[in-house]
């Protein structure tokens, strides 16, 4: 029980972390550029383990709402404060994992020629850096963090808001623990490699405005994550 209550109050500190830095975004307390107080700092301030607070961080710049440099500090991105918080995601908070995938597969097949088209260059830098970033990963928790973020670059270089809010819900079922177990039982080592090597194809496509190849890597993809995860 102890165990239990310890691991609930870390993940609420973690999640007054997350809430500060978001909301002196919005607010105007904390500029674009800003520096964030250290772990050690925030650590102390909401009484949470450094770990938390450190992985808190990670998925703020997995999210692009900050940045990181070693020597120098975490800085506030221009991103910070953008996000969905208003958005109503219970209403897809009992969505199936097969009906994400079912959804996914008609999708964001459709996203590749919006991509090809709207993308920016900065936008494929950050489709670079989440791969880069996933690769390196030293934990399948690590890379599903940078998955996630490969995921939103993608549809933020759509520039388009619509489709946007739509990946956004996608993202959140993504998020939820039932999806979480799955991937946790299959992803394998070999698979992930594989994940990686398709992730690539699909950014190298994308980068060429070759919409149509990006599309069928797209496909492809995804029909083999749903063979992993049900078998079909």
């Amino acid at each position: 029980m102890a165990t239990t209550s310890n691991r609930m109050q870390s993940h609420e500190g973690a999640q007054h972390v997350r809430e500060f830095i978001i909301n002196a975004a919005a607010d105007g307390t904390l500029a674009p550029g800003a520096k964030l107080p250290t772990e050690r700092e925030l650590s102390k301030r909401f009484a949470v383990p450094r770990n938390a607070v450190r992985r808190t961080l990670a998925q703020l710049e997995a999210e692009g709402s900050i940045t990181r440099h070693v020597g120098r500090g975490t800085f506030l991105s221009g991103h910070a404060g953008a996000g969905n918080g208003d958005f109503p995601f219970d209403s897809v908070s009992h969505t199936s994992p097969a009906e994400l995938m079912e959804a996914r597969l008609r999708i964001e097949p459709a996203l590749a020629e919006l991509i090809a088209t709207n993308a920016t260059p900065a936008d494929f830098e950050r489709m670079e850096m989440c791969l880069d970033k996933a690769e390196r990963a030293a934990t399948l928790d690590e890379f599903e963090l940078w998955d996630a973020a490969l995921h939103e670059a993608l549809a933020t270089a759509t520039h388009n808001r619509f489709v946007t809010r739509v990946l956004d819900m996608m993202t959140a079922v993504r998020q939820q623990a039932e999806w979480g177990k799955l991937k946790d039982r299959i992803v394998t080592p070999e698979r992930r490699l594989l994940y990686q090597e398709e992730h690539r194809d699909i950014v190298r496509a994308l980068k060429d405005r070759d919409a149509e190849s990006a599309r069928n890597f797209i496909i492809t993809h995804l029909q083999r994550a749903r063979r992993n995860l049900f078998g079909y």
